[in-house]
């Protein structure tokens, strides 16, 4: 069975054509469609008996680079996730937030609805992102807090349609779900006086495993490791850890870790090693006080001549340049260099520019084996639901217009 709501309900259908699903149904009510109401019976007479360790929820990681797998979380990874992020945030029953977040992801899920739930916070919800809706119900209802990906931090650093809301009772923009740069967030944190931080997690962290406690702000980190957690910073290809400030790859350990996936022990035991630690996948490192600066994807970094170059650091570069409302930078097969960064850039409406002007942009800004190679100008960066970006979509377009 398959349960959808009525603006997706095309779409449910054809996607279940050709499997074992049988019946589909909806949400609400329309002609011709069993709706979830007519399947449900009387209240259960007594609550359902569950324990800690069972899986209550399965939700899938984002598939930015790869296919998605199914990610088992226990009720008691949720629970302790949140008493992990409610007090370092210090989230409260004064707080507003706007939830444009969709709750099938894990972020919106836990950081968003749940977290809010469970302090008695307002939770003002959006179907879809609409930047003027969204300035709207930040004006109307007087949101404090405000938990985005970082497309929406873009938005609030540059769209002139932010001057014309009122939203100085926002206290906190909360960004994860994909690096941000420090130069952007300051530029939308001065934009609309207030702090711009980030956190750090993902789908099988429940999701949090590093966040920003009020006050402790630090450009470009994405805070400090959550309470009861570990982290390690080990050199990606020997597995020993490493110290003072190096690159590595971020391994976790905590009550948040997910059980596994689901049907998949192969990934999962790639994935959680014997010790427990879950490795990320991602680069970064720690510094002096503990906070943690993310890089990039371990599988994302561009091999340029036997040299890693970081995307999220090149799009950090292209989104400062005044004529750039949005951008994406992904690696190409080239047969002399191996890969070969490619940027591609959305124009601001109201701005021109050449290729060669922003390649001579990048090149002002970055060391030499970083510079970009080549600029695509697109209408708009394809970007997953929780506005990660498809880096793996603009390869595969790449690849088919040779």
């Amino acid at each position: 069975m398959v349960v959808t709501v009525p603006g997706i309900l095309e779409t449910a259908g054809a996607a279940a054509r050709g499997t074992r699903v049988t019946e589909v149904c909806v949400i609400g009510q329309v002609a011709g469609t069993p709706s979830l109401e007519d399947w449900m019976g009387d209240p259960l007479g007594a609550q359902v008996p569950v324990a800690g360790g069972d899986v209550v929820a399965l939700p899938y990681s984002s598939g930015t680079t790869g296919l998605s797998k199914g990610v088992m979380l226990t009720h008691h990874n949720l629970v302790a996730n949140i008493a992990q992020t409610v007090g370092p945030t210090q989230l409260g029953a004064d707080d507003v937030i706007i939830a444009v977040l969709p709750f099938f992801h894990i972020y919106g899920m836990q950081v968003l609805m749940n977290s809010g739930l469970s302090v008695g916070a307002t939770i003002v919800t959006m179907p879809r992102f609409d930047l003027a809706q969204f300035l709207q119900l930040h004006q109307e209802h007087g949101v404090t807090r405000c938990f985005v990906a970082p497309p929406i931090v873009v938005a609030l650093a540059k769209h002139p349609m932010v001057d014309e809301y009122d939203l100085s009772s926002v206290r906190q923009v909360f960004s994860g779900a994909a690096p941000l740069s420090a130069e952007l967030a300051g530029e939308a944190g001065g934009r609309l006086g207030c702090e711009v931080v980030q956190g750090y997690g993902m789908t099988e962290l429940s999701p949090v495993s590093h966040i920003t406690p009020t006050g402790g702000f630090k450009p470009g980190s994405v805070g400090v490791t959550a309470p009861n957690t570990e982290t390690l910073i080990v050199d990606p290809l020997t597995g020993d850890p490493v110290e003072g400030g190096v690159d590595g790859e971020v391994w976790v350990r905590g009550p948040q870790v997910m059980t596994g996936y689901l049907n998949n022990p192969e990934a999962t035991a790639a994935t959680i090693d014997s010790d427990g630690w879950l490795h990320t996948g991602d680069i970064g490192h720690l510094d002096e006080d503990g906070h943690l600066y993310v890089v990039d994807r371990l599988k994302e970094l561009i091999k340029f001549k036997g040299f890693q170059v970081a995307p999220a650091e090149l799009e950090g570069v292209l989104l400062s340049h005044p004529a750039v409302a949005d951008a994406a930078v992904v690696g190409l097969p080239d047969e002399e260099a191996g890969e070969v960064p490619v940027g591609y850039v959305v124009l601001k409406p109201d701005r021109s520019a050449s290729g060669e002007d922003i390649l001579a942009f990048v090149a002002g800004e970055v060391a030499s084996f970083k510079q970009l190679r080549q600029v695509v100008f697109i209408d708009a960066v394809p970007k997953s639901a929780s506005g990660k970006i498809l880096r793996r979509v603009l390869k595969e377009q790449a690849a088919a217009t040779g």
